[in-house]
């Protein structure tokens, strides 16, 4: 890693203890190693580039300078199953900090963690946590890559940007500070009444919700239709046979994706 330092430009609430670093491998690395040597809650690692940015199942994400790369310390004294949901509410904040910067644009929700604009993809979420001896979460790592300049065209996705979009006034500065409230935000409205304010909100801005959709499992693939996100955060899909599938972990891809 170099450049460490505090960045004089990060005023973020006092929750956040923010960490500016030019060039790193991995913002969640750091921030793993930070918590196991016992950092508290809200240490937050900015960088201005990523040299081994990854996203789920261990993908590369390309982490060119111009984009914002983050990850947040939590600790958030629950099991594993509550943990999951934290990453709606990333999405979430996500969707609510672009809509404040960038009012044109029309975020949606794609399960479990995507947010889309256009039916392109503008960011990537990962969690990363470690359990306790005696069973929980002893901390958990929000990582967050969020497409501000550029685009990867290495994903086999549809993917986007806010310039792309047409956002060119944003940038990676602009969408920290507009995010870090808004996750602080859902943060505390998750502590307080659960997931269920979290899931009507993200159903709101639901991408494809009584549509088609394809699921991809570790052992199979099926199509069906997207019903109902289930109140800890499970996907629920209609099957062609008129039977009511609970999806708690895979790949979903709408007709457009």
């Amino acid at each position: 890693m170099t450049g460490k330092r505090t960045d004089p430009t990060l005023k973020l609430p006092g929750f956040f203890h923010p960490l500016y670093l030019q060039s790193v491998g991995s913002t969640n690395d750091e921030v793993k190693q930070r918590a196991r040597d016992g950092a508290p809650e809200g240490t937050l690692v900015v960088a201005g580039e990523q040299l081994s940015g990854r996203g789920r199942s261990g993908r590369q994400w390309t982490s060119k300078p111009g984009n914002l790369y983050m990850s947040l310390l939590l600790r958030p004294q629950c099991d594993a199953g509550q943990a999951a949901q934290i990453s709606f509410l990333a999405a979430l904040a996500l969707s609510t900090a672009i809509v404040e910067i960038a009012p044109a644009l029309k975020p949606q929700h794609k399960w479990p963690n995507d947010v889309l604009i256009n039916g392109g993809k503008i960011s990537g979420i990962l969690l990363e946590s470690s359990a306790r001896m005696a069973g929980g979460v002893e901390w958990l790592v929000l990582g967050m890559g969020v497409n501000v300049a550029h685009r990867p065209d290495d994903t086999g996705q549809s993917v986007t940007s806010l310039h792309a979009l047409g956002a060119a006034d944003c940038t990676a500065n602009s969408v920290l500070h507009a995010l870090a409230p808004a996750l602080q935000q859902w943060l505390e409205t998750w502590r307080r009444e659960g997931f269920a304010p979290l899931r009507l909100a993200w159903l709101e801005r639901a991408a494809g919700l009584g549509g088609p959709l394809r699921v991809r499992l570790a052992k199979e693939e099926f199509t069906g239709t997207f019903r109902d996100l289930d109140g800890d955060g499970s996907l629920l899909v209609e099957q062609t046979d008129g039977t009511l599938r609970r999806i708690t972990a895979g790949e979903v891809f709408l007709p457009s994706t």
